[in-house]
């Protein structure tokens, strides 16, 4: 949950919209999932619990949560990403503009093939190894109306397992900057299966201590997942 990192004194509760937002719209918390309890949550973030309860009553009033009272309540998300579509892609571009798509897409390119390198570059544990085939496992037996949400997690351990929170917090940005885009286009097996090869490549390059090849591997996922959104929007 490095999305969840702490917020500065001087803007909290504006902050910690931000960090909360990320996480739904990441898929960090799923749909209908809920978020740490609040005491944890407010630890986690660095910030007054009063602080905390302002920023959910907030994105509860404009719908990503829904707050229920009593033993098992707490802050669900109702936030649910939109079926993807040629003309949802169109529009997420022209909201965007060309050189803020191109500039993304660049920024996500250098920070994801540098993390993977670097993951590759160290010396890895049983359980670091664990856990990266647990969410390249966890994304080949997605359900589609998972699948976004899985693959963001798989891309976003690669960071967080380097075990610098700058760099994961930097791919969670990265990704953010590019969700929308994502959940626009539409979901093809035939993309789906290539991708699965791609991130398959992606692991066996990191636990073989390769950084250029973990760094080409990415670089060749990225650049496809670019050039079906160039075919989308031809």
């Amino acid at each position: 949950m490095t999305v969840l990192r702490p917020v500065r004194a001087g803007n909290a509760f504006e902050e910690t919209v931000e960090r909360l937002l990320q996480a739904i719209k990441l898929g960090v918390v799923a749909p209908g999932a809920k978020l740490p309890p609040e005491r944890e949550l407010a630890v986690q973030l660095g910030i007054s619990r009063v602080t905390l309860r302002e920023a959910i009553r907030a994105l509860q009033e404009a719908g990503y949560l829904d707050v229920r009272r009593g033993r098992y309540g707490g802050a669900f998300v109702t936030y649910v990403p939109p079926q993807p579509g040629t003309g949802d892609l169109r529009r997420v571009v022209a909201d965007m503009g060309t050189a803020d798509l191109t500039d993304a897409l660049t920024f996500r390119m250098a920070v994801e093939c540098g993390a993977a390198a670097v993951l590759a570059a160290s010396e890895l544990t049983d359980e670091q190894r664990a856990v990266l085939r647990r969410r390249l496992a966890d994304l080949d037996e997605a359900r589609v109306e998972d699948y976004r949400r899985l693959d963001t997690a798989f891309h976003l351990s690669i960071a967080e397992l380097t075990g610098s929170p700058l760099l994961a917090a930097t791919c969670a940005d990265a990704r953010l900057r590019v969700s929308d885009l994502l959940n626009a286009i539409p979901m093809l097996q035939v993309n789906l299966e290539h991708a699965a090869s791609q991130h398959q490549a992606i692991v066996a390059a990191i636990l073989a201590g390769d950084p250029e090849a973990a760094r080409r591997a990415v670089a060749e996922h990225l650049e496809g997942t670019a050039a079906l959104l160039r075919a989308f929007l031809s």
